[in-house]
């Protein structure tokens, strides 16, 4: 196992849920990443989705105490390496291509790539990866799709991400192959919107009590 390996499976384990967010003001990426620190959930992805995405993880990165802050939605070199320059402890993408994985070879930041098939696992395992975002989950074959793999691909950890919710995260927890999921049901829009940052730890507290 690589050191970046090491440090992956560092961050993941810190929780069962990784929240997954979307930021559309840097102002209240503090906010909502200490909210979700107290709740429990300390490892936190913001996605590359809007403008105000790298900002916010500059912000986190150097306000929130007890944050591992990560960038997902990673779809290129560039983006890779700016997400790294901004602060970002992890690196997480949809899928792989020869750019991101020229990125993530250079960089002393962890990626956590995506993989939705048996040969793109296979092929991220010939790349040296054994821990990998299985994306989307629940549109990929969910929970059951995810067992059958767990027997011909033995050795390969997974996060699980898309469609997940607290009604059936445990569904892919209680799988021997998985580390954690990702979800974004922790930090609702309209909680985020309204500064309901007791609201968010409540619900970060109830994801940080599931089964790892």
């Amino acid at each position: 196992m690589t050191g970046k390996t090491e440090k992956l499976l560092s961050i993941l384990k810190l929780q069962p849920v990784v929240p997954v967010l979307i930021v559309d003001d840097t102002k209240s990426a503090v906010g909502l990443a200490r909210a979700l620190v107290a709740g429990g959930l300390r490892a936190i992805e913001i996605t590359m989705r809007t403008p105000a995405a790298l900002d916010a993880v500059r912000a986190v990165a150097d306000e929130v105490e007890g944050a591992n802050v990560g960038a997902g939605t990673i779809l290129n070199a560039r983006d890779y390496e700016a997400a790294v320059k901004a602060g970002s402890t992890f690196i997480v993408s949809p899928g792989v291509t020869p750019g991101v994985l020229s990125a993530a070879k250079d960089s002393p930041v962890p990626l956590l790539p995506g993989a939705a098939t048996a040969s793109e696992v296979m092929t991220l395992r010939e790349a040296g990866y054994e821990v990998l975002k299985f994306f989307p989950a629940e549109q990929a074959g969910g929970a059951a799709y995810l067992k059958a793999l767990s027997s011909p691909l033995a050795g390969t950890l997974f996060c699980p991400t898309g469609g997940i919710s607290l009604k059936n995260a445990n569904d892919y927890l209680s799988l021997p192959n998985v580390i954690c999921v990702g979800g974004s049901w922790v930090a609702p829009k309209e909680l985020v919107s309204a500064g309901d940052w007791a609201g968010i730890t409540k619900l970060a507290s109830e994801a940080a009590a599931l089964k790892a």
